[in-house]
């Protein structure tokens, strides 16, 4: 059985590839797949929580991304990174269920997450360096969050990917399959949209 949350494997396992791991995993291993989620479990979760700004939709979603992977391991040739690879389903994922909670039921920006004082992907972001390290967290969530939701899905993803999960262009640009520009451009965009969103909390 797929655990989603499995506890941290001892150093040896460290020490094995993501590549020999998937092929284990291939071959019915689960508790190879189980290190493989220990080891990307936190970074797909961060991405997905700050695409839907929702903690329960980020759990539920981010399990399912690891049950979907599994379901197509399979079809893992390896020309990508495992984790290149699985990231790609979670974007796609995401993107879709943002899509579809949309048109479901509307967008609310005021359904705040107020746990997420203490998720660690928003702790993380929030001791960076920032014009809006001066505001509460709680100031910060709402107005960060409201922010991100007012963009379209494609460019909140060049946001969450490069600005808060720190991946660089050209790997943004392999995940979403378009070019280096076109994501250049999007997080241009993107980034001159939340100024003017955010314009009160600049230095």
């Amino acid at each position: 059985m797929i655990d989603p949350h499995p506890p941290d494997a001892a150093g040896q396992a460290e020490e094995v590839t993501d590549q020999e791991l998937v092929a284990r995993a291939q071959g019915g291993d689960l508790e190879a797949y189980n290190e493989l989620i220990r080891r990307h479990h936190r970074k797909i979760y961060a991405m997905v929580y700050n695409m839907t700004s929702n903690k329960e939709d980020a759990e539920d979603l981010t399990q399912d991304i690891f049950y979907k992977a599994y379901s197509v391991l399979n079809k893992f040739k390896g020309d990508a990174s495992f984790y290149t690879w699985i990231y790609r389903i979670a974007v796609n994922r995401t993107i879709n269920y943002v899509k579809r909670r949309n048109k479901r039921a509307g967008l609310s920006l005021d359904d705040v997450d107020l746990g997420i004082e203490r998720d660690p992907a928003f702790l993380e972001l929030s001791a960076r360096e920032s014009p809006f390290r001066e505001c509460t967290l709680t100031e910060l969530q709402e107005k960060l969050n409201k922010a991100l939701m007012t963009l379209s899905e494609k460019h909140r993803t060049v946001v969450v990917l490069h600005d808060i999960q720190g991946i660089p262009h050209d790997e943004i640009a392999k995940l979403l399959n378009v070019s280096s520009g076109t994501v250049r451009s999007r997080l241009f965009y993107a980034r001159k949209a939340l100024q003017v969103e955010l314009s009160e909390y600049a230095p």
